[in-house]
């Protein structure tokens, strides 16, 4: 059998993919530029990718492909109707991340609200060494327990920040966009509601029609001026040009991003254009990047593999 990994450079330098090579002869591409796509797969039986565009034009002479394994939990890059009607299967991984998002949703949003930046280089320029007091509180910061924590987004990874901030004794309150999603844990509002209400406002929702563009400058409006935004959703479920002006006109505190509409950023993002850089963190698409959250991710895929080759062997038996 045959196997090949189109992007293997998303899942980083330092994860070991010779589980896969288990599975069968396995090609390894670091990226994948759009015209390389079907040199690469037309003699494969698995094609395993992260954020590759696959779809008919680029499918149609992959005549042996079988199996598509995607490192990621959502489908958006692959043209599932056309993949159903070759016979071609679309494996996802589900929940491998869960962990590892929750966590970097509160380091984010420590960050933030203890002004951890400002603190660490106020130490570092020496000014700490000329003060005549033990401690030196320029930036006030609060607690968490006690805050509205509002969640938008109440699926695996909403439900663990949620255990989270409870333990830290926030209160939270959550919008759920599909209204699927649900825990009789917390207490369930709608949109306007939460908006007015939270403290903390964490996105952990998929990108669709119901939430594209959900937070613009209307809702960012609605908001407590003292509200810190958290996205690690989709970078398209907040308008980046709504939330500049926000912070601008200091509408709320502080957003910390890890996801944005487009990836990598452009030159251009009007994110750039935030004036006060201590009220906006970004980081680069991260936070579901953790070492073990990656080598689950190896470990999920090889499963994914067996068992539907397994299910083949035992279909053609039948």
């Amino acid at each position: 059998m045959k196997i090949c990994i189109l992007d293997a450079l998303t899942l980083g330098k330092d994860i070991q993919l010779d589980p896969l090579k288990a599975c069968g002869e396995l090609n390894i591409y670091d990226l994948t530029a759009p015209d390389e796509v079907e040199e690469r797969i037309q003699d494969v039986d698995v094609i395993i990718t992260n954020k590759v565009i696959l779809n008919g034009e680029n499918l149609k002479n992959a005549k042996q492909l079988k199996l598509i394994a995607l490192t990621a939990t959502g489908y958006n890059n692959i043209d599932i109707s056309y993949a159903k009607d070759a016979g071609i299967g679309v494996a996802n991984v589900a929940g491998y991340s869960t962990q590892s998002v929750a966590q970097h949703t509160f380091a984010m949003l420590f960050y933030m609200m203890e002004h951890l930046r400002a603190y660490d280089e106020y130490v570092k320029s020496k000014q700490y060494a000329d003060s005549s007091t033990f401690a030196f509180i320029a930036w006030p910061f609060n607690e968490l327990a006690g805050k509205t924590l509002g969640i938008i987004g109440m699926g695996a990874i909403g439900k663990e920040v949620a255990k989270i901030a409870d333990a830290f004794g926030a209160k939270v309150i959550y919008y759920s966009t599909s209204g699927k999603n649900n825990s009789s844990d917390f207490e369930r509002v709608d949109l306007s509601e939460l908006l007015k209400r939270s403290d903390i406002l964490s996105i952990h929702a998929p990108l669709n029609d119901a939430t594209r563009a959900l937070i613009g400058y209307n809702e960012l409006s609605q908001m407590k001026k003292e509200a810190v935004l958290l996205n690690l959703g989709r970078g398209g479920i907040v308008s980046e040009s709504d939330l500049a002006r926000a912070l601008n006109e200091k509408l709320i505190a502080a957003a910390g991003l890890d996801v944005l509409e487009k990836e990598p950023i452009d030159r251009d993002n009007p994110l750039f254009k935030v004036e006060a850089k201590e009220r906006l963190l970004i980081t680069p698409h991260i936070a579901w990047a953790s070492v073990e959250a990656r080598n689950t991710l190896i470990t999920e895929i090889v499963k994914n593999i067996e068992a539907y080759f397994r299910n083949e062997m035992r279909n053609r038996v039948v």
